[in-house]
């Protein structure tokens, strides 16, 4: 479930990060090109960091739109020996019926809600907020947005799966109507394909505006396809 996308670092300098958020790295921020009136923020995959998407998703994004490319802390994954990596929570199977890290689950779902919570507070409107993310940071965004109380403007799930899913009966009304966007690759071999079909199933039971793209041939990475329909996404969400 890992994210090392060869993809070049953002070149805007990495902005502070808050007291909320102060157990994370710094994120990397890549300011609009016009006035600012929307954001999106974009969570990487496992092992990787906010310069691994940053680029890749402000060449995608309208000029009003502010990119912030957060980085998890490093912390030992079971799933790779205990080895410490940044990483969202730790993963401890491969399999959708395996055990979660639920406590850090939720966690990380309180640090990418204060990162919401910090736009708002600067004066963008929830509800032109994205969330969005890669492999792990996927699911992360799938997990925040459904359990949030800030109403979003879409979220976009890429390569990923529906962490604690059997608690999907349990999601906030909040961001139930909104549109979701997820993407998955049919040759995927960290995150197979038939995890992300399930995935798409459960939601749709509980998401009216859910989409779920696939592309063929794609493995556990992004493809030139998959970028424009995201930024045909983003386009429609945060007009």
């Amino acid at each position: 479930m890992g994210g090392n996308q060869s993809r070049s670092p953002a070149k805007s300098k990495p902005s502070p990060a808050s007291s909320t958020t102060s157990t994370m790295p710094d994120p990397v921020v890549v300011s609009p090109s016009a006035k600012h009136t929307a954001s999106i923020i974009f969570l990487h995959g496992l092992g990787d960091t906010g310069h691994g998407w940053a680029t890749s998703i402000a060449a995608i994004r309208p000029p009003h739109v502010k990119v912030i490319c957060p980085t998890a802390r490093k912390m030992p994954v079971t799933l790779n020996s205990g080895f410490q990596m940044p990483s969202w929570f730790d993963l401890k199977s491969l399999d959708p019926a395996g055990e979660e890290d639920e406590a850090g689950i939720k966690s990380a779902a309180k640090l990418v809600d204060s990162l919401i919570a910090e736009e708002v507070k600067s004066g963008v409107p929830s509800e032109r907020i994205m969330l969005g993310g890669f492999s792990q940071g996927g699911a992360l965004a799938l997990y925040t947005a459904l359990h949030s109380e800030h109403k979003l403007g879409g979220v976009v799930s890429l390569s990923s799966w529906a962490p604690l899913h059997k608690q999907l009966g349990q999601a906030t009304e909040t961001n139930k109507d909104i549109p979701f966007l997820q993407a998955h690759g049919d040759c995927d071999p960290v995150v197979p394909y038939k995890w992300g079909q399930l995935t798409s199933q459960l939601l749709r039971g509980i998401l009216p505006k859910h989409m779920f793209k696939t592309y063929k041939g794609l493995m556990h990475s992004s493809s030139d396809e998959e970028m424009e329909d995201v930024k045909k996404f983003i386009a429609e969400c945060l007009p």
